[in-house]
Parts: C-alpha cells; structure tokens; sequence
C-alpha cells in the first residue's frame, strides 16, 4: 500500500515503491491479441477476473469483445457489478445460502450465472433465486482431472442437468470444463494432448446431455496456457483464460510450439521497486518483499537485468545476488520485478500505476482487494 501519493504525469522515477505497476502499451496488446484470436476463432472471451480483482480492466475487455467476466467468488462479482460488468459467471461452487442471496441480488442488476456438482448446491440456490424472485445461470461443473471440484463427465452430468432444469430459478446453460492442471505443462505437445484427452470429457458429457433432451449453450474453459486449443476444438463455446493480460514467471516458463520460452503473450505487470541497500559485497538490497509479491510458484524475475538475480526475500526486503562485478545497479536505483504469479500478487495492492513511455497515465483501483468470500 503506498503512503506517498503517486500522481497521474509523474515520472516513473516519482513512482512511491514498491508499488504494482502495469506497463500500458503491454497490456493493451496482450488484450488485443487475446480479443483478435476469439474473433477469428468464432468463440466468446469471458476472461477470468480473479487475474486482475478490477472492474476498471473488465470493462477494457468487454469493450474489445468480451461478452463478460468469470469470477470465483460471491465478493468479486459484486466488486464487478457495482463496477458496470453486467454479465458475470462465478465459475465456482457456493453452498452457503448468505452467499446465494447476494449472488440473487445481483441478478435484479446484471446476468449471473455459478457453477454445481451436488443436487445440495443446485436446491439451495434455488430457493435463493425463487425468494428474490430471479433467474440464475447454471453450469454443471465436469471433474477434468485436476483433484477438485466437478462431477465425473458423462451421465453423471447429465443426472444433474436434469435436475438444474426441474429446479425454478435456475437456468441450465451448459457445462464448466476447465482443465487447469494443462495450463502449465511445459511443452505445447504436452498442453494439446491434455486438452484432447478434455476434449473427450467434454465430447462425453455433451451427448449425454443431448441424450437427456437438453442442449448445452455455454461450455466454458480454456486458460492463457491452452486457449488455442480450446479455441480450435469446435467445442468450447467461451474462454476464460486471465493471466494473459500481464503474463507472469510461471506462465514464462513454459514453452511455445517452437520449443523456446513462451512468447504469446508480454509481460506488462511488474513491482516496481527500489534499490534501498548496496552495503554488502555482491548483493544489493531492494524496498519490496513478501508483502509486494507472493512465492508459492518462485521468486520474482527482474526485467532488463540479465546479471541480477532475486535469491531471498522476507517482509520488507529482497535479496538481489549480483551474477557479474559490472552488473551496474547503483543506490537509488530501479528494479522492475517480474511476479511469478500475479492473480495473488494483484491482491496485495490497493492500486494498478499505470503508465505509458515512463509517465503515469492513470491510477486503477483494485476494486476486488480482498473479496474472498
């Protein structure tokens, strides 16, 4: 959180750090890229909100396209819905009827729709949409192999669509199958024989559904690793990739259909912060610790700076290893720090500084900080 208010025209050496900077001219050719390939693939986009927690940035998309958001929690989509978004899917399951009722009452506002794989699920929301006297959208979520939630493709599928379609309230509209654990498989024959063998899952579930005398509208999934696969199947009907927008060191690390290090997508989103500490031989020392960015999949990468590592970091402070005597990070200086992941990573700052040709153009507001239930 910034103490120091960081201004729209300052320089980004005015920047308070650590800050959460998004490099604009990135940014908005990653959504481009992303909006041009739903177009010519003939599938909807509906990124995932969870990446950017900003109401300001769903907004951008759907005026490049996209028919809305997908969410995973209650608190997101109402961040979404104060924010403008009038179509959100939270592509997740709720149980609890407080949560239902919110999500109902969002519905006298904005489309919304939430996953199921329990009748349990199915019944209360029901009853939440029938007390405040509205439709919900329903997707039978199918288990795609990731150790979560889901239904097993197939009968069981349709078992349940059958009985979201009995239920008033709710609208059946198709299924959710997003195979998450492809997304970041590291070659591109790993990740598009993951999304065959979804495929399947999916083609599975379909016919029985069919069988059932329903038809699925809506088969959502599809992520920033996999998306051109989904996009090509003739199967999914929406893309719910999200980290495309500002890739990130996990997503890095994988690799293209040439072998090299992905490059579908450029980096945009980084912490900026500053070097506060050159007393120790071999290291520097910058302003931006575990409270900047999170480490479940690594520590930052530093852009532009091939002859510095980040090795350490704890609260307040990060370690920078020096891989070269001439490696020319003064006192004062700035690092840009790749996250390795930036959905968490987004959650730990009030605000994007947004910026073009090294001057802050705007300043977003992370409407969805902190909107875990």
């Amino acid at each position: 959180m910034n103490t120091v208010a960081t201004r729209v025209g300052d320089l980004l050496c005015a920047i308070d750090t650590p800050a959460l900077v998004l490099d604009l001219d990135a940014f908005e050719r990653n959504m481009k890229k992303m909006a041009d390939f739903a177009r010519v693939a003939g599938i909807r986009l509906r990124p995932h909100a969870k990446t950017h927690r900003s109401a300001t940035i769903a907004l951008r998309q759907i005026e490049l396209g996209a028919v809305g958001q997908c969410c995973q929690k209650v608190g997101e989509a109402e961040a979404l819905v104060r924010g403008g978004v009038r179509d959100v899917l939270v592509s997740n399951q709720v149980l609890d009827m407080q949560k239902l009722r919110r999500l109902a009452g969002l519905a006298k506002e904005a489309k919304i729709s939430l996953c199921f794989d329990a009748v349990e699920q199915v019944d209360a929301a029901s009853r939440a949409a029938q007390e405040f006297g509205v439709e919900l959208g329903a997707l039978v979520e199918i288990d795609m192999g990731m150790w979560r939630c889901g239904v097993p493709p197939g009968e069981p599928a349709a078992a349940l669509a059958l009985h979201i379609a009995a239920s008033p309230g709710l609208r059946f509209d198709g299924l959710q199958a997003y195979e998450g654990k492809a997304q970041h498989l590291k070659t591109y024959a790993e990740r598009a024989a993951a999304i065959q063998v979804a495929s399947e899952a999916v083609q599975q579930s379909i016919d029985a559904i069919r069988r059932a005398g329903l038809e699925c509208e809506v088969i959502g999934g599809g992520g920033t690793g996999t998306f051109m696969f989904e996009g090509a199947s003739r199967l999914w009907t929406e893309l719910q990739c999200g980290s495309y927008i500002f890739m990130d060191g996990e997503y890095a690390a994988i690799e293209g259909n040439d072998g090299q290090p992905y490059a579908e997508f450029e980096h945009s989103l980084f912490v900026l912060s500053t070097v506060m500490s050159t007393a120790g031989k071999g290291r520097v020392i910058v302003d931006a610790g575990l409270k900047s960015y999170t480490l479940e999949k690594g520590l930052p990468g530093i852009e532009g700076q091939p002859k510095a590592r980040l090795v350490a970091a704890s609260d307040e402070h990060g370690t920078v290893a020096l891989l070269a005597p001439d490696a020319g990070i003064a006192l004062g200086a700035r690092l840009k720090l790749i996250p390795s992941h930036c959905d968490p990573t987004v959650n730990l700052h009030d605000d994007y500084v947004c910026v073009r040709n090294g001057r802050v153009e705007a300043i977003w507001p992370v409407s969805a900080r902190g909107a875990s239930h």
